[in-house]
This record gives structure tokens, sequence and C-alpha cells, in this order.
């Protein structure tokens, strides 16, 4: 394992510990993310200060639960696998896919998919 990828995988840790457990969005990113922050979710503008402002009150919110299930480290890139419990009650697999740099978090995309109420196969999305 290169030291590029063990300081990467420590990073992501911490970052994941912060966002998605703790669900504290502004100490996770002025942590662990860089200011010119590049977001290719079309929904949120580019830069660390937009994302903490697109997604606080999705994190804030009381009933707002994410449930880490993977964290996959190579290189300059991770992947977290979230159980997602958002505001609304809509419950869905997220992959987060991050470019790091340095030690900060350069670049973000995200795939979202809404976990149905019944599958065609008893595999799960976890």
């Amino acid at each position: 394992m290169s030291s590029d990828s063990e300081l990467n995988r420590e990073v992501m840790k911490d970052f994941a510990e912060i966002f998605y457990h703790q669900r504290d969005v502004r100490r996770a990113f002025e942590k662990h993310v860089v200011e010119d922050y590049i977001q290719h979710n079309p929904t949120i503008a580019d830069g660390r200060e937009a994302a903490i402002i697109a997604l606080h009150d999705k994190f804030a919110h009381a009933n707002a639960r994410f449930e880490i299930k993977k964290i996959l480290v190579d290189g300059d890139l991770a992947v977290v696998h979230v159980r997602a419990f958002p505001i609304g009650g809509i419950e869905a697999s997220v992959a987060d896919f991050y470019r790091l740099k340095g030690g900060k978090v350069i670049e973000h995309w995200d795939v979202l998919q809404v976990v149905p109420e019944t599958a065609q196969n008893s595999n799960g999305m976890f």
C-alpha cells in the first residue's frame, strides 16, 4: 500500500466520521476540503462554501441519518458507500466519489439510488 493511499484512507475515515456520523458539514469540509473544491453534482456549485451551504440543512435535520457501509481508497481516489435516510424519509444507497491531493479532498462525484420497497432478488443493496 502506498503512503498516499494510507494518508488518504486516514483522511477519509476522519472526514466520513465528522460528515456522515456527526453530521457536522462545516467542520468536515473546513478540515478536509480545499476552498476551490470541484463539484460534479449538477445541483451544487463549485467551491467548499457552496457545498457547505447546499448540504447543511440536509445533514443538520434531526431525522437525517447516514450509515457508512464501505470506505474504499486507491491512491488519490476514494469511495464512500452510504445508506442514507435523509429528511423526507426516502431511503437511498449513495456512493460518493472523492479525489484527494496532499491529504485534502479536491473533487467530488456522486450517484444515488432509491431503495425500493420490493426487489427482484434477495441480495440487498448494502
